[in-house]
């Protein structure tokens, strides 16, 4: 082997590094090309015998000289985010990250880390987790930073049409006009909602013992395809029979790996198998769209009207693309139907291990919804302030999404300042909400499950509000989180006012919170419970 051979590709791995760094590229595609490349071609310029050995040679030479080179300069004292303390492995490689959320719980890990580490924690390369209320605000309400590559480039190729979630700036703000128009008052959704519940009640009557989890799932489903599509999913009835819930757990995991590392997402597209899952997602979506636009919409406008339509006070006059309204409507069920099912569950988990704030709730249902008396509408409800804190509480310990997506400092900004600490550019920034409501800096006891603090006469020491953020906040605030809470008053106010509940014989419910796992929006794993008629039920 040449002696010149390995020094020449050591530093060509060394000039590779200086150049992906000063020049980052937004694909890996023409970048692994390149690499790949190039030992061969630098055995070629050196001349000599060609030969396996020598080609193995320059190829490991340039591999180790490039990796090292990258490793050292990322925990090295030199990097721009070497002020902020966190895992050397999080620090070295963006797989380190990788691999914790492919275990589903990185929303623990990263509560780990910020408990030891403090408010300020490097997870990656060029990431941090920021676990601060005024940093969360400064970041996220408008005026703030924008999403970052877990968002814009989270898995999807460029063929496919993004939704909402992946989109920024004025293309946002233009496409959220639709869903304000639609989800500004949710009155009018009250009857789709009653008729469901009381489907719902009546389905549970004949299950002495279920899968609570499941049937939120169902249920969920069909209200969002009643509220999206004006109909057509019937999941309670039939169930899952077309493995929706497990296309959809499959589709939000990939999303959420390759989110992970957005680089790769046009190398692991080109994989067959993989392509396949985002186009098939996608054309599912569409024939959703064009039996929603076979069928109409009925007496009631629905959620696919105001995506697809112009704008009647004139603001849009011209109408979205199909592929615009499908890929946000079917973000609408993805979204909603999984969030309200793991609160709903979540709610259950903690009143059934809580028994005497679950007689609390049945005491303030009797009170307020005497028996006879229809679901209650909103005027009721507004009156259920003890539900409306078990909701809240149970959000809090148990936000749906616990991680959330990332923000990235603008490259060439000059960096930014948050809550007074330097953050530079190209930075991704995660505010992990799970970390943020168990923060003992602003609610007392963080890790208990305590109701009243949501109460006016509460006398816990801390509550801060401005730390509470299951449904974000600023431009991407959830859109429907006033139909959420509507939707979860009235379930849960009509399953605890017409049964009485407890866990199944057998069932491990203090090992149930060890199944809720974090792909961007959480899953849970079956809630086993007993049901019993009440004799003073009001449906």
């Amino acid at each position: 082997m040449g002696f010149s051979l390995i020094p020449c590709a050591s530093m060509l791995g060394l000039m590779n590094h200086w150049f992906f760094h000063t020049y980052e590229p937004s694909s890996a595609n023409i970048s692994f090309l390149i690499l790949a490349i190039e030992p061969t071609a630098l055995l070629r310029l050196i001349g000599g015998p060609f030969s396996l050995t020598r080609l193995l040679g320059s190829y490991c030479a340039f591999l180790i000289s490039l990796s090292l080179s990258i490793v050292v300069y990322r925990i090295s004292p030199f990097h721009p985010l070497a002020q902020y303390p966190g895992p050397v492995m999080g620090k070295a490689t963006r797989f380190w990250g990788l691999w914790k959320a492919y275990q589903g719980y990185k929303y623990l890990y990263r509560k780990q880390l910020h408990d030891i580490y403090g408010p300020y924690v490097r997870i990656g390369p060029n990431e941090i987790s920021i676990n601060d209320a005024v940093a969360a605000t400064q970041t996220l309400s408008r005026g703030g930073i924008d999403k970052g590559p877990y968002y814009t480039g989270s898995g999807k190729p460029s063929s496919i049409t993004p939704s909402i979630l992946e989109i920024t700036g004025e293309a946002h703000t233009t496409r959220r006009r639709g869903w304000n128009r639609a989800l500004a008052s949710v009155r009018e959704y009250e009857p789709l909602l009653s008729k469901r519940v009381t489907e719902l009640v009546s389905l549970l009557e004949d299950n002495v013992e279920t899968d609570l989890a499941d049937w939120f799932y169902r249920f969920t489903v069909d209200v969002m395809g009643d509220l999206v599509y004006s109909g057509g999913f019937e999941l309670m009835q039939n169930g899952d029979v077309t493995d929706l819930g497990g296309s959809i757990a499959r589709y939000m995991k990939i999303s959420d790996l390759l989110g992970q590392i957005p680089w790769s997402i046009d190398v692991l597209n080109s994989i067959p198998l993989l392509g396949r899952s985002f186009h098939g997602t996608t054309d599912y979506a569409k024939n959703l769209a064009i039996r929603r636009i076979k069928n109409g919409s009925g007496d009631l406008k629905d959620l696919y009207y105001h995506l697809a339509s112009a704008d009647e006070g004139g603001h849009e006059t011209k109408k979205p693309a199909q592929e615009i309204a499908a890929a946000d409507s079917l973000t609408a069920i993805v979204a909603a139907s999984d969030t309200s099912t793991t609160t709903m569950t979540s709610v259950v988990w903690f009143l059934l291990s809580h028994p005497a704030y679950y007689q609390r709730v049945q005491e303030e249902l009797d009170r307020v919804i005497p028996s006879g008396d229809n679901l209650p509408d909103s005027d009721k409800q507004s009156h259920l302030h003890f539900v409306t804190a078990c909701i809240n509480e149970s959000l809090r310990l148990h936000p749906p999404l616990p991680s959330g997506g990332t923000r990235k400092v603008p490259m060439k900004a000059g960096g930014r300042s948050i809550a007074g600490r330097f953050v530079p550019e190209g930075t991704s920034i995660a505010i992990p909400c799970y970390s943020l409501h168990r923060n003992p800096e602003y609610f007392s006891y963080p890790d208990q499950f305590l109701p009243e603090r949501w109460l006016p006469d509460s006398k816990l020491e801390r509550h801060n509000v401005s730390a509470f953020m299951p449904f974000s906040i600023g431009p991407a605030t959830c859109a429907g989180q006033k139909f959420a809470k509507l939707e979860l008053t009235m379930v849960l106010s009509a399953l605890f006012r017409c049964f009485d509940l407890k866990f199944a014989d057998g069932f491990d419910s203090e090992d149930w919170p060890r199944g809720m796992k974090d792909h961007f929006v959480v899953t849970r794993g079956p809630l086993h419970v007993r049901l019993t008629r009440r004799s003073n039920g009001y449906i």
